[in-house]
C-alpha cells in the first residue's frame, strides 16, 4: 500500500499549490459561473512557481532548490491572500460554486490515482524517448541555476524547449519524492489536469447558453468532454471491424470490412496512419507515457483557450466603453502564456499567437485597437519567452513548400521558403476522413443547429467562438497539405509539421464537438434531430473506444503488482548500471561529466547520464543532430570516445579527459559490447576504482 501513500503526498503538494493560487484563479475567471474556473488553479500555480524560479535562476539570484521554492510558494501566498481580502464578497456565489468544485477536486484525486494505478503496471523509463525526458528533468534537478546542461553534449547547454520538462521537476523538487518515481506521478498529474480542467471549461461554455439548465446534466456533458478530448482517438478504430492490414500499408477499410475483430488492431497505427507522418493525440501520449513538449504543454493549452473563451465573451469587450487598462493586461498575460508555450513545445508558441490575433480581429475588424492589441500581444511573448530564447538557438531551417512545381525547385529557395525537389506527399481525402472525420462532421452538425442557439448576445459570442475553434482548428490540419517545417528527416519531412499542428487541432475541435453535441440534444426533437444525433453519436462511439484497446495493448490485463519507480527495470535488465546510478545519485551533488558508451538515438546507450543528470561526452547522435543543425555534433566526438575506451595511449586519454573535464569513467555491459578492445588496465594507471557492481561487470572510475 506504499503507493498509496507516496501518490497521497505528491497530491497534497499539488492541493497546496492549488490553493494557495485560488484566489488569484477566481479573480482572473471570475464570469466562470459555475466554479470560478477553480481546476485550472493548480496550473496556473505551477506555471507562475515554474517561469519565476526560472528568471531568477537564470540572473542567477536563487537557486534552483526545494527552500527556494517553499519560499516562492509562501510569497505568492501572502500576495494571494490579499488578493483575497481585496476581492471578497460574502455570500457570492458560493452556495452554488462549492459543489461543483468539490466535485472537481474529487474527479482530479480520482484520476490522479486512476493513471497512476495504470502506469503501475508498466512504469518503467525505457523505450521511445524516455531517456531523453526523464535526462532532461535530471539535469535540471542537478541545476542550481539555468540553463540547464546538455546531458548528451558537454559542456553545452540544453538547445530544447524544457520549460515543461522543468515544470516537472519543480513538482519533484516541492514534493521531495524520488525522480524516477516522479516521472510517473507526473504523467498522472498532467491526465488529472486535463480531465478537470476540460470538465470546467465546457461547463462554462454550456452555462452560456442558459441560466437555468440542470447540474446533472452539465456534469454528464462536462464528463463526456473530459474523457474524449483526454482519452478518445480518431476514426481509425473502425479497423477493429475489419481484417486488418499490414502497418505500412494502409488499406481502405471498406475493402477489408469484416465483424469485430480486434485480434490484428495495433493501436499506434492510428497515430502514424497516412505513410511517413505523425498525427497523435493526448490519449496516445498518457499510454506511451514519454514526457515530451506537447505533453506538458495540454494543461497549459487548456488554460490559454479558457483565457481566449472568456476574453472573447466578456462584455467589457461588448460595451461601448472599452476598459483599456483590463484589456491591456489580458492581452500581456496572454503574451505570457504563448511565451510559455514556446519554452514548452516550440510549434505551440506561433500557433496561440495566430489564434489570438484571429480572436482580436473577431473583437475589433481591422482597427487602432487591433493594432495595439497585436503589438501588446508579440512584444509580451518576446519579452517574456527572452530569458530561454538568449540561449535557445531554433532548429528550424525554413518553410517548405509541398510539391512545388519545377520552376520554383530550380529556384531553391525564396526568403524562408524552400522548394525540394522531390518532396511531394499528397494525403488521400479518405485518410484525412479517418483522421479528421468526426470533427469535420461536427463541424457541419454546428453549422446546421447554430442559428437555433442566438437567442442572446451571449449566445451569439459563445457560437462564434466555437466557430473559431472549428475553423481554426480544420485550418491547422490543412497546413501539412502545402507547407512544412524544414528539419533533419528526409522521407519524413512532414511529419512533425502535421503531428505538432494536428495535436493542438484535436483539443480544440474536440472541445467544439462536445459542446455542439450539447447544442444537439437541446434541439426539439424533429427528423433532422434524430438523424444528426445517430450520426454524432455513431463517430463518437467509433473514436471514444479507443483506449479500451490502447490501455490493455500497452499495459496487460492490469493485474500485477504495483510498481511505481521508473527505474526498476534495471534491477534485472541492468542491476550493474542500476548500482552504479544509485552510487552517482548517493555521492554526486554536483554535474561533472562522465563517460559512458555513445550509441544511437532510441537506444539504451546514454542510460547513465539519462538516469542521473551528469553530462556526458556525446549521447544519441540523431537527437542532438536536430537540436543543433549537424551531423557532426556528435559524429567528431564519436572517435574521440573510441579512443578514450580502446587507445593504449595514456597520452592521448589523459588529453581527452583534460578536453572534456572528464571525472567519472562508466565500464559496463555496454561499454564492452561497443568497445571490444577496451582496456581496463589503462583506467587504474589514470584514475581509482571507486565502485564496483555486486555482479561484478560494473565499474567506476574517477579520473579528475
Amino acid at each position: 500500500m506504499n503507493w498509496l501513500l507516496i501518490t497521497f503526498q505528491w497530491y497534497l503538494t499539488l492541493l497546496i499549490v492549488g490553493i494557495v493560487f485560488t484566489p488569484l484563479t477566481k479573480r482572473i475567471f471570475k464570469t466562470f459561473d459555475f466554479d470560478f474556473g477553480y481546476p485550472f488553479a493548480k496550473t496556473l500555480g505551477i506555471i507562475l512557481l515554474s517561469y519565476l524560479v526560472y528568471i531568477l535562476g537564470i540572473v542567477k539570484i536563487l537557486p534552483f532548490s526545494r527552500p527556494s521554492l517553499i519560499f516562492l510558494l509562501s510569497l505568492f501566498a501572502i500576495i494571494n491572500f490579499f488578493i483575497y481580502k481585496k476581492n471578497k464578497k460574502p455570500g457570492r456565489g458560493l452556495i452554488n460554486q462549492t459543489p461543483t468544485i468539490i466535485f472537481e477536486e474529487l474527479l482530479f484525486l480520482f484520476c490522479l490515482f486512476f493513471w497512476t494505478f495504470i502506469r503501475s503496471q508498466e512504469p518503467s523509463i525505457h523505450g521511445l524517448e524516455k531517456f531523453m525526458d526523464f535526462g532532461f528533468m535530471n539535469s535540471l534537478l542537478k541545476t542550481n541555476f539555468f540553463p540547464p546542461k546538455d546531458i548528451w553534449y558537454t559542456p553545452e547547454p540544453i538547445n530544447y524547449y524544457y520549460f515543461g520538462h522543468l515544470s516537472g521537476a519543480l513538482l519533484i523538487k516541492l514534493s521531495n519524492i524520488k525522480a524516477s518515481i516522479g516521472y510517473n506521478l507526473i504523467l498522472a498529474t498532467i491526465f488529472a489536469q486535463g480531465v478537470t480542467q476540460v470538465f470546467s471549461f465546457i461547463i462554462n461554455i454550456i452555462k452560456k447558453y442558459g441560466q437555468k439548465i440542470s447540474r446533472v446534466k452539465v456534469i454528464f456533458f462536462g464528463l463526456i468532454g473530459a474523457f474524449f478530448i483526454n482519452l478518445g482517438g480518431n476514426l481509425h478504430t473502425i479497423y477493429l471491424f475489419t481484417k486488418g492490414y499490414p502497418n505500412d500499408s494502409p488499406i481502405p477499410f471498406w475493402k477489408i470490412l469484416s465483424g469485430f475483430n480486434p485480434a490484428p488492431y495495433w493501436y499506434p497505427n492510428a497515430t502514424r496512419f497516412i505513410p511517413f507522418t505523425i498525427h497523435e493525440f493526448p490519449s496516445y501520449s498518457y499510454v506511451v507515457a514519454d514526457l515530451h513538449g506537447h505533453v506538458f504543454d495540454i494543461p497549459f493549452v487548456l488554460l490559454t483557450l479558457a483565457l481566449l473563451f472568456m476574453l472573447f465573451t466578456d462584455k467589457l469587450y461588448r460595451s461601448k466603453i472599452l476598459n483599456t487598462k483590463y484589456l491591456t493586461l489580458n492581452t500581456i498575460f496572454l503574451g505570457f502564456m504563448t511565451a510559455v508555450h514556446y519554452m514548452t513545445n516550440a510549434f505551440d508558441g506561433p500557433i496561440y499567437i495566430l489564434l489570438t490575433l484571429f480572436i482580436f480581429y473577431f473583437l475589433f475588424g481591422i482597427s487602432f485597437k487591433f493594432l495595439t492589441n497585436t503589438i501588446i500581444l508579440i512584444a509580451s511573448f518576446v519579452v517574456f519567452s527572452l530569458p530561454f530564447s538568449w540561449f535557445f538557438k531554433p532548429f528550424v531551417s525554413g518553410i517548405g513548400v509541398n510539391c512545388s512545381p519545377k520552376f520554383l525547385t530550380d529556384i531553391g529557395k525564396i526568403g524562408p521558403f524552400i522548394f525540394e525537389a522531390g518532396n511531394c506527399q499528397i494525403s488521400p481525402f479518405w485518410m484525412l476522413f479517418v483522421l479528421w472525420g468526426f470533427f469535420w462532421i461536427s463541424f457541419l452538425i454546428f453549422l446546421i443547429i447554430k442559428k437555433r442557439f442566438s437567442n442572446n448576445e451571449t449566445m451569439k459570442q459563445s457560437n462564434n467562438f466555437l466557430l473559431i475553434l472549428f475553423s481554426f482548428g480544420l485550418f491547422l490540419t490543412i497546413i501539412p497539405e502545402f507547407f512544412y517545417i524544414k528539419d533533419i528527416y528526409p522521407q519524413h519531412f512532414r511529419a512533425n509539421t502535421m503531428f505538432k499542428l494536428g495535436y493542438q487541432a484535436f483539443s480544440m475541435m474536440g472541445i467544439a464537438s462536445i459542446v455542439t453535441f450539447y447544442l444537439l440534444k437541446n434541439m426539439k426533437r424533429s427528423i433532422i434531430y434524430y438523424v444528426l444525433s445517430a450520426i454524432f453519436v455513431l463517430l463518437l462511439f467509433f473514436t471514444s473506444i479507443y483506449p479500451f484497446f490502447s490501455v490493455p495493448s500497452y499495459y496487460g490485463k492490469l493485474n500485477r503488482p504495483v510498481e511505481l519507480d521508473g527505474q526498476v527495470w534495471l534491477k534485472t535488465s541492468a542491476p550493474e548500471d542500476n548500482e552504479i546510478i544509485d552510487y552517482l545519485n548517493k555521492n554526486e551533488k554536483g554535474q561533472p561529466v562522465i563517460l559512458e558508451a555513445q550509441g544511437d538515438s532510441y537506444t539504451d546507450y546514454e542510460r547513465i547520464s539519462a538516469f542521473t543528470g551528469l553530462p556526458t561526452v556525446a549521447g544519441w547522435w540523431v537527437h542532438e543532430w536536430l537540436w543543433r543543425g549537424s551531423s557532426d555534433i556528435v559524429g567528431k566526438r564519436i572517435l574521440e570516445v573510441v579512443t578514450l575506451y580502446e587507445s593504449s595511449n595514456i597520452f592521448d586519454t589523459e588529453s581527452l579527459i583534460k578536453k572534456y573535464q572528464i571525472k567519472y569513467v562508466v565500464i559496463s555491459r555496454l561499454e564492452r559490447q561497443k568497445y571490444p578492445n577496451l582496456d581496463d588496465k589503462k583506467w587504474s594507471k589514470i584514475g581509482k576504482l571507486i565502485f564496483t557492481s555486486s555482479n561484478g561487470f560494473g565499474a567506476l572510475y574517477q579520473v579528475n
